[in-house]
């Protein structure tokens, strides 16, 4: 008796070629699929570091600023205020440490989003025009979401505008030296540029 069992599922199976081919050219050199879940995970790990830095030394402080007026005078009564301000730095810490990582996550995963929406919007042209948008989009929404006075979303702008050029002209440099050229260097030096160098 013959079985028609397979090894996987054929969904499995048809999607695997499908990601290595596209992976020679996208951006990163990790299809659209992949590259969104690995820089959220990174965002939210450098997030929740810094989340955790920053929410333990702020617990820190808000506990000796609580208990200054009753400072221990035993060994004793520092061993336990010292064991009780850890704990309370640790919990802060871990507190913070999620909500940041939450946070930037988001704002990474919408980064990236947003500029392959551009690409695909645009034809496929994965530039660093995608990214500069993508960079001014997330600022202004942050800013927003923030209720960042005029001054204040110029400045984060700004940033925005030129994090998404610097990062897009990495990713443009990164895909011509795998042989992906971007369309604006044709545009520039024109098409048969390329034909006469070799």
């Amino acid at each position: 008796m013959v079985s028609n069992r397979t090894t996987g599922p054929p969904e499995e199976a048809d999607s695997l070629p499908y990601l290595i081919a596209d992976a020679s050219s996208s951006r990163l050199s990790l299809p659209f699929q992949v590259r969104l879940p690995v820089t959220i995970a990174t965002g939210s790990i450098a997030g929740s570091v810094l989340g955790l830095s920053h929410g333990s030394q702020t617990s820190g402080l808000r506990f000796r600023a609580e208990n200054a007026h009753k400072l221990p005078t035993s060994s004793t009564g520092w061993y336990l205020y010292h064991k009780s301000k850890n704990y309370h730095m640790m919990l802060g810490g871990i507190k913070e440490g999620l909500k940041m990582g939450s946070k930037v996550g988001f704002w990474v995963g919408s980064f990236f989003t947003i500029e392959e929406a551009i690409d695909q919007v645009r034809g496929g042209r994965a530039d660093f025009f995608s990214s500069v948008v993508a960079g001014l989009s997330v600022a202004g929404g942050f800013s927003a979401w923030n209720r960042f006075p005029l001054v204040t979303a110029a400045r984060t702008a700004k940033i925005g505008l030129l994090s998404g050029l610097a990062f897009g002209l990495a990713q443009d440099a990164l895909g011509l030296a795998k042989g992906r050229r971007p369309f604006y260097i044709d545009f520039l030096t024109g098409p048969n540029a390329q034909e006469q160098v070799l």
